[in-house]
């Protein structure tokens, strides 16, 4: 048990905007589980969650200075991840509309040569975005995707646990599919 365990949350915000990692470390373990719960509850994915939760955790690190007026650090926590849980869904409604008027739009589309010049160049922007993705990922990712590696196998292959595999993959997945959307809402923008 932590000597900092005991302190209430208005005294370890206040030794936190100092810049003490020891109360970020406690109010981290104090707030994470609860968060994840909370988050999950809303989204019912449990990746999306961790990462909504991660993400706030992490502001509460780099903003500590911006929080010397935060009354309550719960309420505080609580609708940060309440917002981040909003955009999400507000982001994957707009991602989902795309989808969703790419596939009529491809549907009433007739497959010629010109459709098959079109698959060639996404499949190429496809691959142009792999290649971009930070190098350890890009590996992780090839290594599952082109090579139809296990995540254990990967793990052992490169030295890494199965959990970093598990995650490089969900963040190219994530950093693919934000780029693929902004090239879909691009191209509907010239279909309508």
């Amino acid at each position: 048990m932590s000597k900092l365990s005991s302190i209430p949350d208005g005294d370890l915000l206040k030794i936190l905007i100092v810049g003490n990692k020891h109360a970020y470390e406690e109010l981290y373990h104090r707030y994470h589980d609860l968060l994840y719960g909370y988050v999950y509850n809303k989204l019912k994915d449990k990746e999306e969650a961790q990462d909504i939760v991660h993400d706030v955790l992490i502001k509460l690190w780099t903003n500590r200075q911006q929080l010397e007026n935060v009354k309550s650090l719960k309420s505080y926590l609580f609708t940060s991840v309440r917002n981040k849980a909003f955009d999400f869904f507000a982001q994957k409604k707009v991602s989902d509309k795309y989808l969703d008027s790419l596939q009529n739009a491809l549907a009433q589309y007739s497959p010629t040569a010109d459709y098959t010049i079109r698959e060639k160049d996404l499949d190429a922007y496809i691959k142009k975005q792999i290649s971009l993705l930070a190098p350890k990922m890009r590996e992780v990712f090839e290594l599952s995707r082109y090579e139809y590696r296990s995540n254990a196998e990967i793990a052992e292959l490169l030295g890494i646990s199965k959990n970093t595999v598990e995650t490089q993959i969900k963040r190219a997945l994530k950093v693919l599919k934000y780029k693929l959307t902004t090239l879909l809402s691009i191209i509907l923008f010239f279909f309508h």
